[in-house]
């Protein structure tokens, strides 16, 4: 399915001397040579570039100056000015300790593809395909193997230069290249599903994911799961779901013709995917964005920047929590995020990185009774502030009660409550 955020973070790439066998300027990482910070592969159409490196705080946010300590190994486009990842290995295993001449990529002896750190004389694996054992499988041991970097922008592990041992595409983090698949495999039970990142500098596994499932299309919050946004129904077929993209699509004329989706179910797999009409082109791709929705986005030469042209769902405020605790969202504002009365935001540093998760926290603590029959209720002076005119959270508990009144007076029983809602008769608390 065609997707795409726009990434609008710039990263340094940090030029540190290499050591050892570096890896020559090509697409193409060897047995015996390595990948050093400052190396990198080059797609052979130029597109897309593979190397180390680092989200830098200070081409994102104009009031700080940081940069952060995370290293990771990724993909990003090579001849975009705004430097855009589009797969990063170690999201959930970035590179922190300081010395960086000492962390390499290369293909280890059992076949696999590896990060390696050489620190305090001995060789640790911070990352690994995990794939490949020339011990155990029928892969030759004389049998070549090479890491390519691929014109669609798939890492590709080859044995003998034309079988697939492993590959990026089967991996997704948060952006759908075209050619790369939505679904699963029906034998060994495979799924490639897609993943938010935390923030512009955390790139470890966010709270949203896009997958596909009996209905057709679904985006969920991890955590708890919930699904709140579907393309398609039960009674859809996956085929019209097709045509029901293309024609969503096509009836803006910014995104008319502008990628072609597919629709594959046979013995094997399962899968949604997209192409590009114009294989040439570097400036379209399809991410989830941070806060939840799916955006497609087109680079400006004359900005000079990515400009979201579709997103889904169309409200910003659909996904759930997506502003964090103690928010109120609006989708009509520039800003989307706002805290509720008597809040403050918990780190605005986080939020200028668009990590909502922290939300907001009271500017006065709850006076909650700790003695007595009174344990864990909250004092009188503690107040209800009302909101008009708001959809409410996805995740209240029912309470039976008779009244308006018996509704608030079970929320003031305990400190653990922070909103309630009564309406028809149903008394809802948070």
């Amino acid at each position: 399915m065609p997707l795409l955020y726009i990434l609008l973070l710039g990263f340094l790439l940090s030029h540190t001397p290499c050591c050892c066998s570096s890896a020559p300027a090509s697409d193409t990482l060897t047995e015996g040579q390595v990948l050093a910070v400052g190396d990198k592969l080059v797609s052979m159409n130029g597109k897309y570039a593979l190397g180390f490196f680092q989200p830098a705080a200070s081409t994102i946010s104009k009031s700080q100056n940081t940069t952060s300590s995370s290293w990771y190994l990724g993909i990003w486009f090579n001849k975009i000015p705004v430097f855009t990842t589009v797969w990063v290995a170690n999201r959930e295993e970035p590179i922190t300790h300081p010395n960086l001449n000492l962390t390499q990529l290369k293909i280890s002896s059992d076949g696999n593809l590896v990060i390696i750190n050489h620190a305090a004389k001995t060789e640790s694996i911070v990352w690994s395909t995990h794939i490949v054992n020339r011990k155990t499988s029928s892969i030759n041991t004389t049998a070549s193997i090479a890491v390519v970097l691929l014109n669609s922008g798939n890492l590709a592990l080859l044995a003998n230069s034309q079988d697939m041992l492993w590959q990026s595409f089967d991996y997704p983090i948060d952006v759908a290249l075209p050619g790369a698949k939505l679904g699963r495999n029906k034998v060994p039970g495979f799924i490639r599903q897609y993943i938010s990142k935390k923030s512009l500098i955390d790139l470890g596994l966010g709270s949203y994911s896009i997958e596909l499932d009996s209905t057709g299309i679904v985006l969920k919050h991890r955590n708890p799961s919930v699904v709140y946004w579907h393309w398609a129904s039960s009674r859809t077929s996956s085929l019209n779901l097709v045509q029901l993209i293309k024609t969503t699509l096509d009836l803006d004329p910014r995104t008319k013709g502008l990628i072609n989706p597919t629709y594959v179910d046979n013995d094997q797999e399962e899968y949604y995917m997209y192409t590009l009409p114009d294989e040439s082109s570097s400036s379209v791709f399809v991410s989830l964005d941070i806060s939840g929705q799916i955006k497609v986005n087109v680079w400006s030469q004359a900005s000079q920047s990515w400009q979201s042209i579709y997103s889904e769902p169309a409200d910003p405020c659909t996904p759930p929590a997506t502003c964090g605790p103690f928010t109120v969202c609006n989708g009509i504002a520039h800003l989307s995020c706002d805290c509720m009365e008597s809040f403050s935001q918990k780190s605005p540093q986080d939020l200028e990185f668009e990590d909502r998760t922290g939300g907001c926290i009271r500017n006065t603590p709850l006076h909650c009774s700790t003695s007595g029959n009174n344990k864990n209720m909250t004092n009188s002076t503690d107040i209800f502030h009302p909101i008009a005119q708001v959809a409410l959270p996805y995740n209240p508990q029912i309470i039976d009660v008779a009244t308006k009144s018996k509704c608030e007076e079970a929320c003031l029983g305990s400190c653990s409550c922070t909103a309630y809602s009564y309406s028809n008769s149903r008394c809802s608390v948070w």
